[in-house]
């Protein structure tokens, strides 16, 4: 446990470190945000808010995890799958900022390349480690063998994962927060597991997130953007196919799957009726324009996914 503490630790300090010279770069740079006229009226004085900051943690967390790890195969694949995501979020981020837009890469061309890497990740974890298509089901303690049906279910996991914490990417210190929990319960599970190489990505996952948080709490200073939260998904996602816990993702990411049905919901019901069952979609910003403070949202959610999370680990435990 001592190695993973390292890790997190050596993580959080580094992004905190790069905060100091990262942000005035990005501020230079110009690399603002750009923010949805549709939304919030109090998010408008966010417009201009030094993002991408994901180059602050990103290579961070890759650094930390080779340093403190046996840089064992599935780790590095961990790695890819994180660096790879944040890659395609880079581009989006950098095509949003130069052309002035809140939409950057076109959706055909960013779901082919999240397919890819999805495809790479997926059939790394069926055919080389650990050869298996079995995933564990909560509360079970012999998991399901899917078979032929392995691929397509976790390259559904790894895509909608990566996309909704995408979609939870809204209001300042929310991804950051939520991601931190569920990184330290995959960092006990991994432990748990003897896989001690993916326990120390955990790690480093939460501090590095933790060091992001000095920067990103609410009045933000920077924002992650794509490139943090794509990479971000990446990272998670990895983190359960190699665990075999890619069910048990969506108790520990309860938030994320909130967030993405609420917005699967809005627009299907808008049009079938033309009315809307929430005001605002994702639904962080329902319960902004309901009155919250940016401030209650955010510390309702981390609460949400710590309860969910001591839940899932409750229930991981009922496996064994």
């Amino acid at each position: 446990m001592k190695t993973e503490i390292y890790a997190a630790f050596a993580s959080f300090l580094m992004v905190a470190v790069l905060g100091i010279s990262t942000i005035p770069m990005l501020t230079r740079l110009k690399f603002g945000q750009t923010v949805r006229v549709d939304g919030p009226k109090r998010h408008l004085k966010k417009m201009g808010t030094p993002t991408m900051g994901g180059i602050m943690f990103i290579p961070v967390i890759a650094v930390s995890t080779l340093a403190f790890s046996d840089r064992s195969h599935a780790v590095l694949m961990a790695i890819f799958s994180m660096i790879a995501f944040s890659l395609i979020g880079f581009i989006d981020d950098f095509i949003k900022i130069k052309k002035r837009r809140s939409l950057g890469l076109r959706a055909n061309h960013k779901l082919l390349l999240q397919l890819l890497i999805s495809a790479a990740l997926a059939y790394f974890a069926a055919g080389i480690y650990p050869r298996t298509t079995a995933v564990l089901v909560p509360g079970f303690s012999k998991g399901i063998d899917l078979g032929m049906m392995y691929l397509p279910f976790t390259m559904f996991v790894i895509l909608g994962t990566v996309n909704s914490v995408n979609l939870t990417d809204g209001l300042d210190g929310l991804v950051s927060g939520v991601t931190t929990v569920v990184s330290f319960f995959y960092t006990l599970i991994s432990i748990l597991q003897n896989n001690f190489s993916l326990a120390v990505f955990g790690a480093a996952i939460s501090g590095s997130c933790l060091g992001f948080l000095v920067y990103n709490r609410h009045p933000a200073k920077v924002f992650m953007g794509d490139t943090g939260s794509l990479g971000l998904g990446g990272a998670l996602a990895a983190m359960a196919v190699l665990t075999g816990t890619q069910i048990y993702l969506a108790i520990f990411g309860v938030i994320f799957v909130i967030e993405t049905f609420s917005v699967i919901i809005q627009v299907v019901f808008f049009k079938l009726t033309g009315k809307r069952i929430f005001r605002m979609s994702p639904i962080h910003h329902h319960f902004e324009l309901l009155g919250w403070s940016e401030n209650k949202v955010v510390l309702t959610f981390w609460a949400f996914t710590l309860i969910a999370g001591i839940l899932g680990m409750a229930l991981f435990n009922l496996s064994d």
